[in-house]
């Protein structure tokens, strides 16, 4: 039997390993996938803390890695419309009896050797885009363009605002400056994260404890307010300064989870302006298939968004940065 390596999470003890493990083959339906390069985010570390536990998985294992690239392996029975060596990104999750099962959280992900996947669950990729960049369009990229043009209706001109410019908020915004959004106004603590704003596009970037901040916001939007906010920090405290900002008739889309009460201090208020509180996660399917169109024709450089490449060896390591924030990541990959 054929052996790969693989990063697994066992939950009980939410120890990660890297193992020895059988290579799969792929069944009636499935892909098997040589890994080019596999994402490391912000829900990965959430599972090995045991913040997030998978809903669905059978057994007490699993490989961890919903953000995935690489090239087809091998057909399995019935499987048409693929080649083995052709380039692919994976969806980070699929629909499974009305029920959405996550990749590398209720079943095995992406941070191995190779990667098992429904065949419909494979999106072509261009020779032209790298499989490191490719690999984030999944969740990193597609998450927050969902936010951004189904959840959140952003049209061109509107006013925006962008809590957490981390991972997510990062791609938010340059992807609302792709939209026409006008201005985009990044809040985040981080001096390197708001400098990293202001390089993909924001027009204006706020710490959040600047006491001018409500004053600053509504200067740059003439006096009107923000017509969309989006919590990608998941904070309360996040929320009510961005209820704070908001235009009569504007909304708030939660895409940060956070386990808190969600309060509105100010309910006369709010529902005197007739504000919306939106929650949002994940995308759908057409949503990547999108993005690798845009990012094809140039319209979209996700190059920025790689902050290093590390060997499958060191994902405890890259776990590790991702949750100190060590060097301010947007993403690291692991490379098999």
């Amino acid at each position: 039997m054929e052996r790969m390596r693989a990063v697994r999470l066992h939950l009980p003890t939410r120890t990660l390993s890297v193992q020895e493990v059988a290579k799969p083959a792929p069944g009636p339906g499935e892909v098997l996938v040589k890994v080019g390069a596999a994402g490391v985010c912000l829900s990965d570390v959430h599972l090995i803390s045991g913040t997030l536990s998978p809903p669905y998985l059978e057994g007490d294992s699993v490989t961890l890695g919903h953000e995935v690239a690489g090239t087809v392996e091998a057909l399995g029975p019935g499987v048409a419309g693929w080649a083995a060596g052709q380039r692919v990104v994976l969806q980070a999750g699929e629909r499974r009896g009305g029920r959405t099962y996550t990749r590398g959280v209720d079943y095995d992900g992406g941070w191995a050797e190779y990667a098992l996947a429904t065949a419909t669950t494979l999106v072509a990729l261009p020779d032209a885009l790298p499989l490191d960049q490719a690999a984030i369009i999944p969740d990193a990229v597609s998450t927050p363009w969902a936010a951004v043009t189904a959840t959140g209706d952003v049209r061109p001109a509107q006013a925006v605002g962008v809590w957490g410019a981390g991972g997510l908020g990062a791609h938010a915004v340059q992807l609302l400056r792709a939209v026409g959004a006008y201005p985009v106004i990044a809040v985040d603590p981080s001096a390197a994260a708001r400098r990293r704003a202001l390089d993909l596009g924001a027009d204006l970037a706020l710490d959040p404890g600047d006491p001018l901040l409500r004053e600053r916001v509504l200067g740059a939007t003439g006096g009107a307010g923000l017509e969309a906010a989006f919590d990608f920090a998941g904070a309360p405290p996040v929320r009510e300064q961005a209820l704070t900002v908001l235009a009569p008739k504007g909304r708030l889309v939660l895409v940060g989870l956070n386990d808190q009460p969600l309060t509105v201090t100010h309910s006369t208020r709010f529902s005197y302006l007739q504000h919306r509180v939106l929650g949002h996660y994940g995308s759908e399917e057409h949503h990547v298939a999108q993005l690798v169109r845009l990012a094809e024709g140039g319209r979209l450089d996700f190059s920025r968004s790689i902050s290093d490449v590390l060997p499958l060896a060191e994902a405890a390591t890259a776990v590790r940065r991702m949750e100190t924030k060590e060097g301010d990541p947007v993403r690291l990959i692991l490379r098999p």
